[in-house]
């Protein structure tokens, strides 16, 4: 049964061009043949224990930091030639991750085709134990796959993974991006409806709190993540189809009991990491270490204010005067629009603040961040200034509330071998909030921009493939970026990530089809503003 799942896995590379298969899969799961039921269970653990949603090397290293990091100035980078040049094999190993089991990504949609195949041949009785799961198991799917859209637009989505269903080879057709946004919003309502009234039997409720890495098998922390993950989406194509996100958020937030959000720190959807994954974790994020603090983020919108997550964000950095390590007397941010060649200059004297080495460094224990409650205010807030319904300013100091806190905490779990940082009392906060850069004051306009720009600070680079969408669909902050006349196609930052080259040689069919799409400057559907 082992070799199977490990064929079908292969399978899935071959019909989605992806690239090579392993054998690692043999590592990962129990025999399911030694079982009387599916794996359904092994299946799920293995969707969640994703280096795609944790902070690992080929997440951070290879994808984020090169593209959307840099895209949202949320790290420094280096002025030069082909700066803004997507990194296509890093791109074909992100795009890998999502279609078929590997060692970073889980293999997404392989591992839920599997479920909704062996769910789909369970009795009526089993099918009641694993129905939670199941549920569970399709909003991560739907949350992957709506970043896999925000990140590319057209994906092989209806027809991939089809032999891990029917056992049929079928080369997947590109589905258009909106009618795919539609799909994943209408999974998440019916997911929603499920966790409102599920019943758990003592069976179900063991393996789930047992299998379930993620929210330890509470459906009541499904039900949120389910919700702000639709609430998320929702105002995500809130500028091009207005009139229906404005009725379905309306409907969200006014009725709390029946669709409760990540509303309070406790319900934050957060992967940690697993001891295994200890070392690797902490050696990938020693890499940022360089990494200077961007001056748009840390001159331009923390400093003004007196920002209190500064501390816990950057170090101040140490540079050498005669022979001597010298720290700097301020938090010094790296310009964007300086030649290279002073930019390393500057870096190798140690004139900027570097990312705090307690919070990110060596923090061994950084999780992979799903969701906040910090993004849900920030999302009412937006909601309410633009629609009504709800008081917009104290939801907009509510996500600034909580974002101090969530950088604190972050801070507080490093096992750097220093004191941590002490999280500001809520007086020294509510001081913050009347601060003029950060109080909700002014035009419709203005207090968007501060809803926005303070969600941006609050993604920061972990959350970046999120950070990303929101700059493109809020164009909030107006980034400066320096033209890189070496690439006339690419001289500024992309819309979108370009199709890796095994779609091309190996679904070249179904990729004609979108040949014409696939340039950097085409906006993925919901960026219209």
């Amino acid at each position: 049964m082992k070799k199977i799942i490990i064929n079908i896995g292969c399978a899935v590379t071959l019909l989605t061009g992806l690239g090579a298969c392993t054998d690692k899969l043999e590592e990962l799961y129990v025999d399911p043949g030694t079982t009387s039921v599916p794996a359904i269970d092994k299946f799920f653990t293995r969707m969640l224990n994703n280096g795609r949603v944790r902070p690992d090397y080929w997440e951070i290293r290879t994808f984020a930091l090169p593209h959307t990091v840099k895209y949202t100035q949320t790290a420094s980078y280096v002025n030069g030639t082909k700066m803004y040049q997507q990194q296509l094999s890093y791109l074909q190993n992100r795009w890998d991750d999502y279609y078929t089991p590997g060692t970073n990504g889980g293999g997404i949609m392989a591992q839920y085709r599997e479920i909704e195949k062996n769910y789909a041949g369970l009795s009526d009785a089993d099918k009641k134990n694993f129905e939670v799961m199941v549920q569970a198991a399709k909003v991560v799917f739907l949350d992957q796959t709506s970043q896999m859209v925000d990140l590319w637009g057209d994906i092989p989505f209806s027809e991939a993974g089809s032999i891990n269903a029917t056992g049929q080879v079928v080369r997947p057709k590109f589905d258009d991006a909106k009618a795919i946004y539609e799909i994943v919003l209408t999974g998440l309502k019916e997911a929603s409806d499920y966790f409102a009234t599920a019943q758990l039997e003592s069976l179900a409720k063991a393996t789930f709190q047992k299998q379930d890495i993620l929210l330890g098998g509470d459906v009541d922390k499904w039900r949120r993540y389910t919700n702000s993950l639709r609430l998320r989406l929702l105002m995500r194509t809130s500028f091009v189809d207005e009139t229906r996100a404005k009725a379905e958020v309306a409907a969200i937030l006014a009725d709390p009991v029946k669709y409760p959000l990540v509303d309070d720190a406790k319900y934050d959807v957060l992967l940690k990491p697993l001891d295994s994954n200890t070392g690797s974790l902490e050696s990938s994020l020693n890499d940022l270490s360089g990494y200077a603090a961007p001056a748009t983020l840390l001159e331009g919108v923390l400093k003004p204010a007196n920002d209190l997550r500064i501390p816990v964000l950057y170090d101040k950095g140490v540079r050498r005067e005669q022979g001597k390590s010298i720290r700097n007397e301020d938090y010094f941010g790296m310009p964007v629009n300086l030649p290279s060649a002073e930019q390393e200059a500057n870096i190798s004297q140690g004139k900027y603040a570097v990312l705090d080495s307690a919070t990110f460094i060596r923090n061994s224990k950084l999780p992979g961040i799903v969701f906040t409650s910090s993004e849900v205010s920030f999302l009412k807030a937006e909601a309410f200034e633009r629609w009504g319904g709800g008081d917009a300013s104290t939801a907009y100091q509510n996500g600034v509330r909580q974002s101090v806190n969530f950088y604190y905490n972050l801070n507080s779990t490093s096992n750097a071998g220093r004191n941590a940082e002490k999280a500001p009392a809520d007086t020294t906060i509510a001081k913050f909030l009347a601060n003029p850069a950060m109080e909700y004051t002014g035009g419709q306009e203005e207090k968007l921009a501060k809803i926005w720009t303070q969600k941006w600070v609050h993604l920061g680079l972990l959350q970046s493939v999120q950070n990303w969408a929101e700059v493109r669909r809020t164009k909030t902050p107006a980034l400066p970026f320096q033209e890189d006349s070496s690439t006339p196609a690419e001289k500024l930052p992309p819309s979108r990530l370009l199709y890796p080259a095994t779609e091309k040689s190996l679904n070249t069919q179904n990729y004609n089809q979108v040949a014409a799409k696939d340039l950097p400057t085409v906006k993925i559907f919901w960026d219209v503003k």
